[in-house]
């Protein structure tokens, strides 16, 4: 089947009934729209607390189970990989995390029991696979695929790297590396090569992805790169609009000062995404104009860019109307109005801990999840405030201002540093959950 008939095909297939969601999942998978049950966090092995692994850290987030904000399962992995980020395949059948140091990538069973998710394969050619890419980042379903975009590369550990293909069973595909030249009809000239999230837009047939820098940067101490103009010329500074279909590079856009994550607008009618820069504190909107040609322009500050709040992850709502943006350096999320894309407005913050850092929202908007770990080398040892350190928070949104539901401390539970979220419902199974309490199962 040609790839544009497979990708159309793919769409129709997975519209249907739906129970829970966050809402930057991939358009390919199922919008799922109601109360979620499950939490998987991806989760850093810390030396000293617990077994020192990275391990997949399941809680329960259903106010009507027995078992609400509590872990119910933990699944070690063996050793610590620099755990990251995670994603589901287009069928949310299994769910693949990456490490960012070793490049392993762990393939979890979550359907056939999601509250007790099983180990079902590691991916170990990731690096002699795809022809030398590192750190993989991003895990991105596509039908029948897993795209995944990488951070670094092996020959020089620089920001230099690529996007690359998997099957959903684990088969290398393609390595789409990312230019360093930039394509013919760019506006911008600066490619350089680096990568780090990327989103697609089918009905565009566009795909977009976003830079940061490469291993020699994200696994030193943060104090070692943020002192050294060396270190912090080796970022990226710019996103790649992509043909989604070819996979070939259309434009490079000019985005100063590591743009990380992005997320897409989801009403058919809004061509656009946004993303925030990590070193210069700014919102930034990436846009197609009337002649199909994409843009990218800063449409306001995050906090105070003296103070490097270092915006990181960000969560845009479904009706397109807000966008959640957190700050690790200052432990605060800001909420901005974006309906007007142009000029979004800042119209709520409130300090979560030491450090934030992922946010991942509910398809309704109401309830919002908190993680703080960054990286293992960047996150904070002491907290000046007293505040959690490495927690895992759950907040409802009333319209005005988040109220906390409930906490749980990572460390004090030697679970480790809790980095990515993805939320999970029984109904996406066929199966209920069960009524007895469920033990925590920590598997070597």
């Amino acid at each position: 089947m040609r790839l544009p008939l497979l990708l159309a095909c793919a769409t129709l297939l997975f519209i249907g009934p739906s129970q829970a969601d966050e809402t930057c999942m991939s358009p390919y998978m199922a919008k799922i729209t109601g109360q979620e049950d499950l939490v998987y966090v991806w989760t850093l092995g810390v030396d000293g607390v617990g077994d020192g692994q990275d391990k997949l850290v399941t809680v329960d987030v259903n106010p009507a189970s027995r078992q609400y904000g509590t872990v119910i399962h933990s699944l070690s992995v063996g050793g610590r990989h620099e755990a990251h980020h995670s994603g589901f395949t287009d069928d949310r059948r299994f769910l693949w995390a990456g490490g960012l140091d070793s490049s392993k990538i762990f393939v979890f069973d979550i359907y056939s029991n999601p509250a007790r998710p099983r180990l079902h394969k590691v991916i170990d050619d990731f690096v002699s696979a795809s022809g030398g890419v590192i750190g993989p980042h991003t895990h991105y379903a596509l039908p029948g695929r897993m795209l995944l975009s990488g951070l670094s590369n092996n020959k020089d550990k620089g920001g230099r790297t690529a996007l690359v293909e998997y099957s959903n069973s684990g088969d290398y595909i393609a390595t789409h590396w990312i230019p360093d030249q930039a394509p013919p009809d760019s506006l911008f000239s600066g490619a350089d090569g680096y990568g780090y999230d990327v989103r697609a837009l089918p009905r565009l047939n566009v795909m977009v992805s976003s830079s940061f820098t490469g291993h020699d940067n994200y696994m030193a101490p943060l104090s070692e790169v943020v002192s050294s103009p060396e270190r912090l010329a080796k970022f990226g500074n710019t996103m790649v609009v992509w043909n989604l279909h070819t996979r070939q590079p259309q434009q490079v856009l000019e985005v100063p000062g590591a743009p990380l994550e992005i997320r897409c607008a989801w009403d058919p009618s809004h061509n656009y995404c946004f993303t925030t820069t990590a070193l210069t504190s700014k919102l930034w909107l990436v846009a197609m104009d009337a002649k199909r040609r994409w843009h990218a322009t800063a449409v306001a500050d995050i906090g105070d860019a003296a103070a490097m709040p270092l915006p990181v992850d960000i969560s845009i709502s479904s009706g397109d109307d807000q966008l959640w943006v957190n700050t690790w350096n200052d432990g605060t999320t800001r909420l901005f109005d974006i309906r007007n894309p142009n000029a979004p407005k800042q119209v709520y913050q409130l300090k979560i801990g030491e450090q934030v850092n992922m946010v991942s929202q509910s398809w309704d908007g109401k309830r919002l999840y908190y993680t703080s770990s960054l990286l293992a080398n960047w996150d904070k040892t002491e907290s000046a405030s007293g505040e959690d350190l490495q927690y895992f928070k759950a907040y409802h949104w009333n319209g005005k201002a988040l109220e906390p539901q409930f906490s749980i401390d990572f460390h004090q539970q030697k679970l480790g540093s809790p980095h990515q979220m993805r939320l999970s419902a029984y109904a996406l199974y066929g199966v209920r959950p069960q009524p007895a309490a469920i033990t925590v199962e920590v598997s070597p």
